[in-house]
């Protein structure tokens, strides 16, 4: 159950436990926020993108705080949970600060303080995605006989596939945008905004850095055996990437 999780997540990692759980209740405050401003970036509520940030920010803590028990390293465990935490206090303060302001968080240079700042956060993103490659090399080189063989490669190779999508997220950082063929803000899909006439860059990075969930959660309850978790981290590798070229070549996940 939820609460058992819970429970266990707190025991295992109570900083990313806890800072998930601040992350969740920004999450509803930003839904509450939806309903009650009129406030707008490229077209849509101003507070969808942090809602999002934060929802995906809970996701990506308690994922770490909970696989990173296995380590047995109590310090390298703490001092990743601190990085992590700073790290999205800043860039998560700055997209709900600019949400407020009705302002773009990410790609926004337009005055000396957004580029400044904006700056500052792909830093520390670098940082932590450092960081989290680090995890993932701790992973491959040590053995976890506690573990099914099956469960520790999803853990290895979604650590691996998160820290390659992280780093395409580069693509939209050299472009200062994410659709491709038109400027950001047009048509798209309810909710996540995924562009439905050009190219997204954001579709790969989002399957991409969820590889982190995924692949672990598909190789404890469903594939048992490594060869089969191989061939689905290769397949899952394989869709990211027809993902990527479908909107590098302007073409949109869905076209409506």
């Amino acid at each position: 159950t939820m609460k058992a999780f819970l429970q266990e997540l707190k025991g295992r990692n109570t900083a990313l436990y806890r800072f998930g759980g601040l992350c969740l209740l920004a999450a509803l405050i930003c839904i509450f926020l939806i309903g009650l401003t009129d406030t707008q970036v490229l077209g849509i509520s101003a507070w969808i993108k942090p809602m999002k940030f934060f929802l995906s920010t809970t996701i990506f803590a308690w994922t770490m705080g909970w696989i990173m028990a296995y380590l047995n390293t109590n310090r390298t465990a703490t001092i990743y949970s601190w990085i992590f935490i700073l790290v999205f206090l800043f860039e998560l303060s700055y997209i709900f600060m600019q949400a407020a302001f009705g302002e773009l968080s990410h790609f926004n240079t337009d005055t000396q303080l957004e580029l400044t700042l904006w700056g500052i956060m792909g830093a520390l993103i670098i940082t932590l995605t450092l960081g989290t490659a680090y995890i993932g090399f701790l992973f491959f080189r040590n053995a976890f006989p506690q573990l099914s063989k099956a469960y520790l490669w999803g853990i290895r190779l979604g650590l691996f596939i998160f820290v390659i999508s992280a780093f395409e997220g580069m693509l939209m950082v050299s472009a200062l945008a994410h659709t491709v063929g038109a400027a950001d803000g047009g048509e798209g899909l309810p909710i996540i905004n995924w562009s439905t006439k050009h190219g997204d860059l954001r579709v790969a990075h989002f399957f991409g850095m969820h590889a982190l969930q995924i692949l672990p959660l598909v190789s404890f309850y469903l594939l048992k055996k490594v060869k089969f978790v191989i061939l689905f981290a290769i397949s899952y590798l394989g869709f990211i990437t027809y993902m990527l070229m479908q909107a590098l070549g302007g073409m949109p996940l869905l076209a409506l």
